[in-house]
């Protein structure tokens, strides 16, 4: 046809995004092993050498090596493997801290009291493990919404919006692609992106529907409401609603012996204030919260079962 884009029709080619390297990652101090797995590797080789020395006189070599070799394999998997992203002497540490830690904490900041004298012993044996008092990881909320970590700095929240990717077209997701690239490459300090899931409260927005519904101006609309109100009560009572929301945390560190917490504080709104307008482009709305709804979020991780109010404002879908 007169007047086509013949680029319109071409083939499209997706084209590579680079993203930051993980300048985490530990250095390689021997060879390809990492100053951790070089002393775990090496004291291994210390205690098994000291045993095969202590036990030379009357243990053959075989016998010992028979012994050794197994112990040696569980070091060598210990130091090198990994399992979740982190090496597996960590994850081994954090199960057993995991395991360690009381299962049933309540918030009591004085302390649990013990039970009285004239409880019997096997009431409190049939009651299960004992209630240890809840440590949050976290000394408070700024007025500005911004979570002060104590010694490990500060962290500012922030709700994302989302964007449907695959309905759009193949340029469109070069964009995207290329906006939110450009975000990772800016980024100047620890930053994670956590995508929870809560369960939603339509008894609000039933009770606002039923309340408006008579002012609406015309009867239609107002039936129209009321058997939306109707169709959203039928829907809570017979399904488990849940919704997901994507929070943006970029966290400041503090240095050894900085006591400047205050400009930490302001480091990580700023740092929310960056990404908002670098995700602009990637039609992403980042919107930093107060420190009312950071509390209500920190309540409603310490309790998932608490079902949040469903939010009216539009969004995207992931």
């Amino acid at each position: 046809m007169p007047g086509s884009d013949d680029s319109m029709d071409a083939p499209y080619t997706p084209c590579a995004t680079r993203i930051p390297a993980d300048i985490s990652r530990p250095d390689r101090i021997l060879g390809p092993f990492t100053a951790r797995q070089s002393a775990i590797l090496a004291v291994a080789a210390v205690v098994l050498y000291g045993g095969w020395w202590a036990t030379r006189p009357f243990m053959a070599p075989l016998a010992y090596a028979a012994l050794a070799v197994p112990i040696a394999g569980a070091m060598a998997a210990l130091a090198l493997g990994r399992r979740e992203g982190i090496g597996l002497d960590r994850f081994l540490l954090a199960a057993l801290t995991h395991a360690r830690t009381p299962k049933r904490r309540v918030h009591a900041p004085e302390g649990v009291p013990r039970l009285p004298d004239i409880v019997p012993a096997r009431w409190a044996h049939s009651a299960g493990p004992p209630v240890a008092a809840m440590r949050m990881p976290y000394d408070g909320i700024t007025p500005g919404g911004v979570l002060d970590l104590g010694s490990d700095g500060k962290a500012g929240v922030a709700e994302c919006s989302t964007v449907n990717f695959e309905l759009r077209s193949a340029a469109e997701q070069q964009g995207l692609s290329a906006a939110f690239a450009r975000w990772l490459n800016s980024l100047t300090g620890p930053t994670q992106l956590l995508v929870r899931c809560h369960r939603i409260d339509l008894a609000p927005l039933v009770d606002s529907l039923h309340h408006h519904a008579a002012a609406l101006p015309h009867p239609a609309l107002e039936r129209a409401a009321r058997d939306h109100a109707d169709f959203l009560s039928e829907l809570a009572l017979s399904r488990d609603l849940l919704g997901r929301q994507a929070l943006l945390i970029a966290r400041e560190e503090s240095p050894a012996g900085d006591s400047r917490r205050s400009g930490r504080e302001g480091r990580a709104v700023q740092r929310l204030e960056e990404a908002a307008r670098a995700l602009a482009p990637a039609e992403i709305d980042v919107t930093a919260l107060d420190s009312q709804r950071s509390a209500e979020l920190l309540s409603a991780a310490c309790n998932p079962d608490t079902p949040a109010q469903r939010d009216d404002r539009p969004e995207g879908s992931l």
